[in-house]
């Protein structure tokens, strides 16, 4: 994986299909695209109510975004690293799914 970019915050990357990477991007476009739109109603002194109506939908679709990636890593990162005798890989899931849950 030497062609990948590393964030900096790991040492860890994960190759993903066009696939999976379009699907990603094309969720994490939508949540910009609704954080936007509540930045907006800030601006423009929008209701309360309706901000945070907008607010919920956000919360929402991060929460869809991190149920596609938890499973695509379960299924392959976590499965694999099993396979192969790193059990470390479900102490690292554990800490990631409380990390989610908080």
């Amino acid at each position: 994986m030497a062609d990948k970019k590393e964030c900096g915050c790991c040492e860890k990357t994960t190759a993903r299909s066009a696939e999976e990477r379009k699907n990603l991007t094309h969720r994490l476009n939508r949540i910009e695209g609704q954080i936007r739109g509540i930045r907006k109603m800030v601006e423009n002194d929008a209701y309360c109510a309706d901000i945070l109506i907008q607010s919920a939908a956000v919360n929402a679709a991060v929460n869809a975004f991190n149920k596609e990636l938890l499973a695509s890593h379960i299924k392959g990162c976590v499965a694999r690293d099993i396979r192969n005798g790193n059990d470390e890989v479900i102490d690292e899931l554990v800490a990631t799914l409380q990390k989610l849950m908080k």
